[in-house]
């Protein structure tokens, strides 16, 4: 068994370049467009690149931060992801945790800016540098570029659908 600072280091030792990943994608919808798939719970299994999320309950739109939603993960688990940056159609992240838990320490981050009329760039970012669980390190490191543009491509093709 390790002790709490034998896990220290192991984070420690990981570059912190290594612990933010992040994607843009051009999206031809309005900002308020993409957003809402965002913050609507229920939308997000739908454009989920990790195909990670099976539902949530309707009703749990995100509209501040210090608010927080429940989604139920493919293998039936409940996440509570606690709401830390929102700005209406602009900007949405969140950090999961067990239901009634303290988060994790990886932060989803949706951010958006009207390029045009109608048209918008996308930028989606996972940050796990708070992370401390060994546990989830392997995940947290298997979310890459690839995972986050998979989900873009998603988003897109549901807001220009």
């Amino acid at each position: 068994m390790t002790d709490q600072s034998d896990d220290a280091s192991v984070f420690d030792s990981i570059d912190p370049a290594f612990k933010v990943v992040s994607v843009e994608l051009d999206i031809d919808a309005p900002a308020a467009t993409v957003f809402e798939l965002i913050a609507d719970p229920t939308r997000q299994p739908e454009w989920d690149g990790n195909d990670n999320l099976g539902s949530a309950v309707a009703g749990q739109r995100v509209v501040e931060v210090g608010g927080s939603f429940i989604t139920t993960l493919t293998k039936g688990v409940d996440r509570e992801n606690h709401i830390v940056d929102f700005a209406e159609g602009s900007l949405i992240a969140w950090k999961p945790s067990e239901v009634g838990g303290e988060p994790f320490g990886q932060k989803w981050v949706w951010e958006l800016e009207p390029t045009g009329e109608g048209s918008c760039l996308v930028r989606h970012t996972y940050d796990w540098t708070e992370l401390r669980d060994p546990q989830r390190l392997p995940r947290a490191q298997s979310t890459t570029a690839a995972s986050l543009l998979a989900s873009l491509k998603r988003l897109k093709a549901l807001a220009e659908g």
